[in-house]
């Protein structure tokens, strides 16, 4: 009878959960998050909220939903809520496209450009707690866009896109 071992083969060696990206990233978006929070409350917006008002802001122009959710990374079952809700606080206007009325444009009022600006200040804000230089953010930020770049690519590759 093979004896019984809590113990793992050497190639089974597991990183600690602490010591792993992906818990990494996890913990830290969690961090950030819970950050903005309080500066998010000030203005009335929640993070989602938040992302979206950056996105429409950082174009100046019309979006549609589906551009939104590839630029977010959110599927359109989570934006549709969410986008009732911003255009029934006065922050967007969501009206079909007049080349193809499949298509759902968003754009920010006037009240949703105001909260974006003072949305704008909340990095500026938190940079400091960051503990990291304006190099250094800006470094790290690139560096996580290129993880996600190749994590893109290889999920693309094992669904044979």
């Amino acid at each position: 009878m093979p004896q019984k071992t809590d113990a793992l083969p050497e190639a089974m060696d597991l990183t600690p959960v602490t010591a792993q990206l992906c818990f990494t990233l996890y913990s830290s978006s969690l961090t950030m998050t819970k950050a903005f929070k309080p500066l998010l409350n000030e203005i009335g917006l929640t993070y989602p909220q938040y992302l979206v008002l950056l996105a429409l802001g950082d174009v100046g122009r019309a979006l549609t939903v589906s551009a939104l959710g590839q630029q977010l990374f959110l599927d359109s079952g989570t934006l549709t809520p969410l986008l009732k809700r911003m255009e029934t606080a006065g922050l967007i206007i969501r009206r079909r496209s007049t080349a193809d009325e499949r298509l759902v444009e968003l754009s920010l009022t006037e009240v949703g450009q105001d909260t974006c600006r003072r949305a704008r200040a909340i990095p500026v804000t938190l940079g400091p707690a960051t503990g990291c230089s304006a190099r250094e953010l800006s470094e790290l930020v690139a560096a996580l866009q290129g993880v996600r770049s190749a994590l893109t690519r290889h999920l693309d590759a094992v669904a044979g896109n």
